[in-house]
């Protein structure tokens, strides 16, 4: 009888549901009971987006990290995290001295396995992240990303597996992370790989929401899946996975040795998390990412995605139907631009060379698809906004596409002057944690224990210095304040306009908007915009909704009021849907104004420069 042993996807699950993660104090109260279920030997905790989401929120990732990983090891639970190779845990590619520094540090901080995936599959992103994973004591369990597609045949994968075994891996994933995999494709991949090599461990992650994971599960095991990644109500099924009972069961009937279930603990499990859906979780879950829809087995989008999508989705579509109502057009609903989307994920998918739809290169089609459709329905043409970190994928910088891109898409990058590369990825993005020792020592800011500090700011630069200052504690409360407005819905005349967050001894007034608009930041910001009155010139408009940013890194050099610049240099970005937009002149001059500060929220055409 083989035994079939169960993972939590404690972090994923709420990934999966909206767009933030438990505190660190809810994290160590709902532990004990998780470990009292009996019936999970690996859990996964950490990775991805709970790194960036706590600095979000005001709350220092290491050290939660450090805390919740602590009493599974204690009791022999394995933790795993979520590992992107070429980007660790962000959704841009990373040097490689920041790659092996990220290993060391999660293993110091208490995590066992990293789960290393590339969206595109590219063993040379993956196998240095299996070596330095190895290095540092790690457990190094390999992923591949499971899609549906005329490329991404049993063949393939077997062979992808091979490739990775005989590079070191210590586990096979795979990851289905739109829970597309056709579950008899899936029960041969899994058979071809334990024919190469029958004592390598699998694990099978999946999302519920197309529908076939529970089928799925059961052919992984009967071709001999070691692992199965799975879910507690109230954040199992949806865009999210399936539940430990439903699969428990099933896989009891068929024959498995499986672990049983405290139904005591579960229960308990079970309202803690819906006690932090309650404080505040549940104002960033969508009611559309809490049920299952075989709609998205058409554009394949992860499950992991989802939580965040539906967010950017009620925003863009806000935006969207101001600009119809200005011009005379129908609304459009939330259901029509979701049909709408889907279909253009389809249609683009194949055009951008088949990346696997998982991060970052699902937000970076679904982006794509999302602006056409909203350039399309303005009456612009179709790929008329593409940001520099869709071009680099299309391009090849992050790695080598399965697919061929778009004839029409490779005139683009020529009439633009781009150029297609086929190097090693590593090699275009060189070594930057000297620079970054530098940046933190003329601030005064202690490396942290194991250089988990310097980590933290050279892995996401923007959000440390944003949690360092406060404002990233002011803006999340902020928003939590208007949503927390919103839902009960008061009159107009009695919603909050202004609130008061404490951050470190220091008091910080945030104000609040409720049509999408705010005012310039009152909080300090290291690359805020200088006063100044706005001077003469012609304004240049914001091409989109999202945050307005004078950089994107700590590598450029901000514009000033007085610089001189060409049409089409970029004079700042907008970030949406996690990905940074360049704003660029739109003709000669002299920049005469900057009408926003870095971090203010914008609408499409609103000013945030002038150029005289």
């Amino acid at each position: 009888m083989k035994e079939v042993k169960f993972s939590l996807v404690f972090r994923d699950m709420w990934q999966s549901a909206g767009k933030y993660q438990p505190r660190v104090d809810q994290l160590l109260k709902v532990a004990p009971a998780i470990i009292r279920m009996g019936c999970f030997d690996r859990v996964e905790t950490n990775g991805g987006g709970f790194e960036q989401v706590n600095l979000l929120f005001g709350e220092n990732p290491n050290t939660a990290v450090r805390e919740w990983t602590k009493p599974f090891h204690e009791v022999g639970i394995q933790t795993h995290m979520l590992d992107r190779a070429l980007n660790a845990l962000r959704m841009s590619p990373c040097p490689k001295d920041l790659r092996q520094l990220f290993y060391k540090v999660k293993k110091a901080q208490g995590t066992d396995i990293t789960r290393i995936f590339c969206g595109l599959n590219d063993v040379r992103n993956i196998i240095p992240s299996i070596i330095y994973a190895k290095d540092a004591g790690m457990i190094a369990q390999a992923s591949l990303c499971i899609t549906h597609s005329p490329i991404h045949t049993i063949e393939y994968y077997v062979d992808l597996a091979k490739t990775l075994i005989d590079a070191g891996a210590d586990e096979i994933c795979l990851k289905d992370m739109a829970g597309i995999g056709r579950p008899e494709t899936l029960g041969k991949i899994v058979a071809g790989i334990k024919a190469y090599k029958s004592d390598i461990i699998i694990q099978y992650h999946s999302h519920a929401g197309p529908g076939f994971c529970m089928a799925s599960i059961l052919e992984v095991c009967k071709n001999g899946c070691d692992y199965v990644d799975t879910a507690v109500s109230p954040l199992s099924w949806g865009t999210g996975h399936p539940d430990v009972i439903a699969v428990q069961e099933m896989l009891k009937d068929a024959g498995f040795k499986v672990k049983e279930i405290n139904m005591e603990a579960y229960m308990e499990v079970r309202t803690q998390i819906q006690e932090m859906l309650d404080d505040f979780l549940g104002y960033y879950c969508p009611d559309l990412n809490r049920v299952n829809n075989s709609l998205l087995i058409k554009p394949g989008l992860p499950g992991g995605m989802m939580g965040s999508l539906m967010t950017d989705l009620e925003e863009n579509l806000t935006s969207l139907n101001k600009w119809k109502a200005k011009h005379g057009q129908k609304p459009l609903t939330t259901d029509e631009i979701l049909i709408k989307l889907f279909d253009e994920v389809a249609y683009v998918w194949p055009k951008v060379g088949y990346p696997c739809l998982v991060t970052p290169f699902s937000q970076y089609v679904k982006n794509l698809a999302l602006m056409n459709v909203i350039q399309m329905e303005k009456g612009k043409e179709r790929w008329s906004m593409i940001a520099d970190t869709i071009w680099d994928m299309i391009l090849g910088k992050a790695g080598k596409l399965p697919g061929p891109v778009a004839p029409e898409l490779i005139k683009m990058a020529k009439d633009e002057g781009r150029q297609f590369l086929d190097t090693n990825p590593q090699d275009n993005y060189p070594d930057d944690l000297d620079e970054y020792r530098k940046k933190m020592a003329e601030k005064g800011w202690p490396l942290g224990e194991d250089d988990e500090e310097l980590f933290e700011y050279a892995m996401h630069p923007t959000q440390y210095e944003a949690y360092k200052s406060g404002k990233a504690k002011a803006d999340f409360e902020a928003d939590l304040a208007k949503r927390k407005a919103a839902k009960n819905a008061p009159a107009a005349d009695a919603l909050p306009t202004s609130i008061t967050v404490n951050v470190g001894g220091t008091n910080y007034k945030v104000d609040i908007a409720y049509d999408g608009k705010l005012p310039a930041s009152t909080t300090s910001d290291a690359t805020a915009a200088p006063s100044a009155p706005a001077g003469e010139g012609t304004p240049l408009l914001a091409p989109l909704e999202g945050k307005f940013f004078r950089v994107k890194d700590s590598g450029e050099t901000p514009k000033q009021v007085g610089d001189a610049v060409k049409e089409g240099d970029v004079v700042g970005y907008i970030e949406a849907m996690k990905t940074y937009n360049a704003i660029k002149a739109d003709r000669d001059g002299v920049i005469t104004a900057i009408l926003v500060n870095a971090g203010d929220i914008v609408e499409e055409d609103d000013e945030i420069m002038k150029i005289g």
